[in-house]
């Protein structure tokens, strides 16, 4: 009688199982029939990280969602196996951190509380706006049920726990450090200063139309000339017959202004206006209001915000040196 052949998920199981040549498998006794034929095979081995091994189904599963976007976005056959082949490669030197990190926890004894866990979930729900039914709704989008989530979210805090002893906890930002990050990055705390702009514009619908069109700023820029306030004629006459519009543009960096603008009210003081400024198909006449001088940030008005920045670039750094360390020190060996 013939028996049915099987598979079997075996996740990152400790070793020692029967494996030869990357295949983990199993002596089942089955009545009378010899130990040599009773041999199944269950999965194959894609990675051994000190006792444990990580499995073709591990890095399967972990893959698909990955390449089933690559396969969606429409690239040539060539280009779609390169991005397949290093995206699966980068995922299984993830799996293999994953599982050293989680070896390390075991070694230290680590581990966090259920009242932890749902407090970790409880925060996730609030800073996303979510119902408990409306996570769980999510989660079975997603295939996975809510036993399962709470083991993905220990995990993280396990890892996070991890960090905080191997990493952080040796981690000092100096003053030195400090000052140093402001004095490399002054212009981010050295304000620009801002310039209010009001303007008074005519455009020019066709050629014909052009001289008509400077005649008729012309006529604007002598009622201002006469003393005539800026802000009123500006609003008078975007209402008027002459086509002319405008108003208040508001506050500007002078680099985000074009040359020409910026040429026109380069020398013009609070409350002076430009002469007629031809830009394209528009007559216009800028009236600068105000310049606002923006005032810097000193170094003590920014020294949290620049620690916590050297902090998370430093635990990023020392982490993946970390991390280096504990790969070089480990019985790591990929199986193709």
């Amino acid at each position: 009688m013939k028996r049915k052949a099987f598979s079997c998920h075996i996740n990152r199981l400790r070793l020692p199982w029967f494996c030869f040549a990357g295949v983990v498998m199993i002596a089942v006794g089955l009545p009378g029939i010899a130990p040599a034929q009773n041999t199944i095979l269950v999965d194959r081995i894609v990675a051994v990280v000190n006792d444990e091994i990580i499995t073709l189904y591990d890095l399967d599963k972990e893959f698909e969602p990955y390449a089933r976007n690559i396969k969606s976005l429409g690239y040539s056959e060539e280009k779609q196996m390169k991005l397949l082949f290093k995206f699966r490669s980068d995922l299984l030197n993830k799996l293999i951190d994953s599982t050293l990190t989680d070896q390390e926890i075991k070694k230290n004894k680590l581990d966090v509380t259920e009242a932890e866990i749902d407090s970790a979930i409880e925060r996730i729900k609030t800073s996303r706006s979510m119902t408990d039914e409306a996570l769980r709704a999510a989660l079975a989008q997603e295939g996975l049920t809510m036993e399962e989530y709470r083991e993905e979210v220990k995990a993280q805090l396990l890892r996070s726990e991890l960090v905080n002893l191997e990493v952080k906890s040796k981690i000092v930002v100096t003053q030195q450090n400090i000052e140093a990050y402001y004095n490399e990055h002054i212009e981010k705390y050295t304000a620009e200063e801002k310039i209010h702009l009001w303007n008074i514009y005519i455009p020019v619908s066709d050629e014909s139309q052009r001289q008509a069109a400077l005649e008729n700023m012309e006529t604007i820029k002598a009622k201002l000339d006469q003393g005539v306030q800026f802000k009123a004629l500006a609003k008078d006459e975007s209402l008027a017959s002459l086509g002319a519009g405008g108003g208040d543009l508001g506050l500007f960096l002078a680099k985000e202004l074009s040359e020409e603008i910026m040429a026109a009210i380069k020398n013009l003081n609070d409350g002076e206006y430009t002469s007629i400024v031809p830009t394209g198909n528009v007559y216009q006449i800028i009236y600068l209001e105000k310049t606002v001088q923006a005032q810097s940030k000193s170094i003590e008005a920014v020294q949290g915000e620049i620690e916590q920045i050297l902090y998370r670039e430093i635990v990023d750094n020392k982490y993946q040196e970390w991390l280096e360390e504990l790969r070089s020190r480990s019985h790591i060996k990929i199986i193709q």
